[in-house]
């Protein structure tokens, strides 16, 4: 599942089986508090995420709903519902360095062991470290150099691991949740498609960050 810019919508997740094709099956936007864009944007800088999924365009029908249950101190957990309220599962993500040196997912639904991921390899996290002191060369290089403006990201590949094995996987070309285990939920792997890059960092370009 692939997250790409929605149209009329804030983003769009769009499915391929392998073949080479894809189909939109959900159309995300993001669901405001009270207060507004102004709100919203005050309670993601504390990891808090909340958005719809849905079905096409003009919000007919609701696929799936993220709602977060706690952010905070590192720590953010939220559930995922279905279009009549059910609970789906639910993620945590604890950042780096808050219990770990790299950030963690954690796939959680009821009756199956924890799925559990970590942010990048530690291998490239360290080539990664080690080029920091060329980083502003990088940057002013992507901006002027032609590279179409393209910055370079610490690394973003998560492999989920329960039990031994590999039920899903996210990759950071194009943003894409790879599901492996058959009894996985689409929607699940949905809302991950869309909640993950919402925390890309200062470099990277948040689709639920935007002003209006």
């Amino acid at each position: 599942m692939r997250t790409t810019p929605g149209g009329q919508l804030d983003c769009r997740i769009s499915f391929s089986d392998g073949t080479g094709t894809s189909r939109p099956v959900a159309y995300v936007e993001r669901e405001l508090p009270p207060n507004g864009i102004s709100a919203y944007l005050a309670a993601r800088k504390s990891g808090a995420r909340s958005f719809v999924l849905w079905a096409d365009e003009h919000r007919q029908v609701r696929v799936a709903t993220l709602v977060t249950v706690s952010a905070g101190g590192g720590r953010a957990q939220f559930q995922v519902l279905g279009s009549q309220g059910e609970l789906l599962g639910m993620f945590t993500r604890d950042k780096a360095f808050s219990r770990g040196l790299r950030t963690r997912w954690t796939v959680s639904r009821a009756g199956s062991p924890d799925a559990m991921g970590y942010k990048g390899r530690l291998f490239w996290w360290c080539v990664w470290w080690l080029c920091t002191p060329l980083l502003p060369l990088i940057l002013v290089t992507a901006v002027f150099g032609g590279g179409g403006g393209d910055f370079p990201r610490g690394p973003r590949r998560i492999k989920w691991r329960s039990g031994g094995q590999v039920p899903l996987e996210f990759k950071s070309s194009g943003d894409t949740v790879c599901l492996y285990a058959p009894e996985l939920d689409w929607r699940l792997g949905a809302a991950l498609a869309a909640l993950i890059p919402s925390f890309d960092g200062w470099i990277g370009d948040p689709w639920d960050g935007r002003k209006d």
